[in-house]
């Protein structure tokens, strides 16, 4: 059985619970980084028909393929997604906005040109928003989109956000089944920067099959690879999402999430390599089970540690971090490429 076939069959057996189609799958707010200076955030994940590739297997680590609509919604059902999105913004009188619809924001089956058009001719009208960030796969990174995006949102910023995971086409192949190529993401990067469009790049620390120590390897070197092709890397440490490969391995005690300590090793090698790379990561699910940790005792002061490093980009925040497990966590690197995958101690 190939990857993308178990893959597939673990998503057959989920179900996607009907919901309204003008409602977004998700909004928050948060920070980030404009120009080296902190900015708030408008997030909003589009409810689409979801992610072409998730739904003919997909990642092993994706759940998000479980927020798409269970029917396409109709044109004015995303204007009004936008328009509740943008209710959330409140009072703030500046914020970059960032679009994700859980596949590719330019993936013509999900958002047409006409309402993407329409989507970005009213953030360039906002002034409030004075850059868009727009998650997408490289295969549509096109000249055609990007001069498109720049000629409608004119002086507001824009930035393709990627998910390569790894720099490695093996691991992204034989680990994560992303279905595409580095060369594939150094095309897209470098057809966004001949339009004057940025690349944030998202890397994921330790997807299956990997030990702690080859994982953290993997991404020290795939900061170097995608450094150059890259405006800011994002490291997203991977955790157990409902009704995915990485979630059936997790239950048979075949795979346990990275440690915290890790992404701090990683982040102070990397900034030491690439110090004015602004590199940033946010432990989704620290602390718990299903998401990075260290200790019950440490977890969330790590964790708090590397969020407050994402904005000031000074690796001097760690240095008051402690804890008896960390010598645990030195171990774990010794030993965990004889167990095979096995959590060592959870």
């Amino acid at each position: 059985m190939t990857l993308n076939k178990a893959v597939a069959d673990i998503r057959a057996r989920q179900r996607i619970k009907p919901s309204a189609l003008d409602r977004p799958s998700a909004v928050w707010t948060g920070v980030d980084l404009l120009d080296g200076r902190e900015i708030k955030t408008l997030t909003i994940i589009f409810k689409t028909s979801g992610c072409r590739w998730g739904q003919a297997g997909g990642c092993t680590m994706c759940g998000f393929v479980y927020d798409s609509a269970t029917e396409p919604p109709s044109p004015a059902d995303l204007e009004t997604q936008l328009d509740r999105a943008l209710n959330k913004a409140g009072d703030m009188d500046e914020f970059m906005l960032k679009i994700f619809t859980s596949g590719s924001f330019f993936d013509e089956r999900e958002i047409s040109p006409q309402v993407r058009q329409s989507i970005l001719r009213r953030l360039a009208d906002d002034e409030r928003i004075p850059k868009v960030l727009a998650e997408t796969r490289p295969e549509y990174v096109t000249d055609e989109v990007m001069d498109e995006c720049t000629t409608i949102l004119g002086d507001t910023k824009f930035e393709i956000a990627v998910g390569l995971e790894t720099s490695s086409d093996i691991i992204r192949k034989d680990s994560i089944n992303k279905g595409f190529t580095f060369v594939n993401f150094v095309r897209a990067s470098e057809t966004a920067k001949k339009h004057g469009v940025t690349t944030k790049t998202y890397l994921m620390l330790k997807p299956p099959f990997l030990s702690e120590g080859e994982a953290m390897d993997d991404i020290i070197q795939s900061v170097n690879d995608a450094a150059q092709y890259s405006d800011t890397i994002s490291i997203n440490l991977c955790n157990v999402q409902r009704g995915t490969f990485v979630e059936s391995l997790w239950q048979k005690q075949q795979y346990r999430p990275p440690w915290l300590w890790s992404i701090v090793e990683i982040i102070k090698k990397a900034k030491q390599v690439h110090p004015d790379m602004p590199i940033m990561s946010d432990p989704v699910g620290a602390g718990s089970k299903r998401g990075p940790h260290n200790c019950k005792q440490c977890s969330h002061d790590v964790a708090d540690a590397i969020r407050k490093f994402s904005i000031t980009q000074d690796v001097g925040d760690f240095d008051e971090l402690t804890c008896d497990c960390k010598e645990l966590w030195k171990k774990v690197l010794e030993l965990d490429d004889l167990t095979y995958g096995s959590a060592i101690m959870d």
